[in-house]
């Protein structure tokens, strides 16, 4: 896909690998519509975007309630009369001190977020893509890929989003194209915010060397879009490079 005019809608857009997308993306012609609870950001970074010479809107929305996202959605086409690119990014870890001790509503709103967010992302974009096609990027993580037994619940719901990735690649016949990129830990506000959860509870953070910029994953995320024969992948990424992951597949399932 050519980017230059085409219209991107970015969950989680205003701060880290969000942010750093959009950011990417305006360099190269699109506008954009940017999405997150956060309004003083969300307007901060739409004026960066402006003075930047970017077309960029704002809308506060949340992931997990579907008529305020169908109002972004909605404000994508209104404002800029089409759209061609979902980036389903907004994501949150499971609070301290971990998935026992921690109320049933706190493990809940990461399923939420992290995994029904991304499933309506989905579930809203096909009817404006289904004529003209489109394509659809949403954020996974390595803790999908591998167990992670300090963090079941965010592990659980990014398994969730690879498999929707895969289970979802038919849409291709409809020239609607999903991927998911699954990163490593990256150096991004939330990350940084769970490191320091971490340390106050006693427990190892991260090393520094093992993170990541956002640019690194906000590139794979690039690539999906223009690549057109990026169709169904999983990308996991990690300090060292991309690894494509392949679905798995029931005994005499075909391709």
């Amino acid at each position: 896909m050519e980017i230059n005019g085409k219209t991107a809608l970015i969950t989680g857009g205003v701060s880290g690998i969000g942010k750093t997308t959009a950011r990417m993306l305006a360099a190269k012609g699109a506008n954009l519509l940017l999405v997150d609870v956060n309004q003083q950001l969300g307007d901060e970074t739409v004026k960066m975007m402006e003075n930047a010479g970017a077309r960029a809107a704002f809308v506060r929305a949340d992931v997990r309630d579907e008529a305020q996202m169908r109002h972004a959605f909605e404000q994508a086409i209104s404002r800029f009369g089409r759209l061609d690119i979902v980036y389903n990014n907004a994501g949150i870890a499971t609070a301290q001190p971990g998935f026992t001790r921690i109320s049933v509503e706190d493990w809940k709103r990461v399923l939420d977020i992290d995994l029904f967010g991304v499933v309506l992302g989905c579930y809203l974009a096909f009817p404006l893509m289904r004529e003209n096609g489109g394509v659809i990027v949403s954020t996974a993580s390595m803790a999908g890929v591998y167990p992670i037994p300090g963090d079941p619940v965010y592990a659980a719901a990014k398994a969730g989003v690879i498999h929707l990735t895969h289970s979802l690649s038919y849409w291709s016949k409809r020239r609607i194209r999903i991927n998911c990129v699954c990163p490593g830990i990256v150096d991004t506000p939330l990350s940084r915010s769970q490191a320091r959860e971490e340390k106050a509870a006693g427990r190892q953070a991260p090393p520094t060397r093992a993170l990541m910029q956002p640019e690194a994953i906000a590139e794979v995320v690039l690539k999906f879009i223009e690549d057109d024969s990026q169709i169904g992948q999983v990308v996991e990424v990690r300090p060292t490079g991309a690894k494509t992951i392949e679905p798995r597949r029931a005994p005499g399932q075909r391709s």
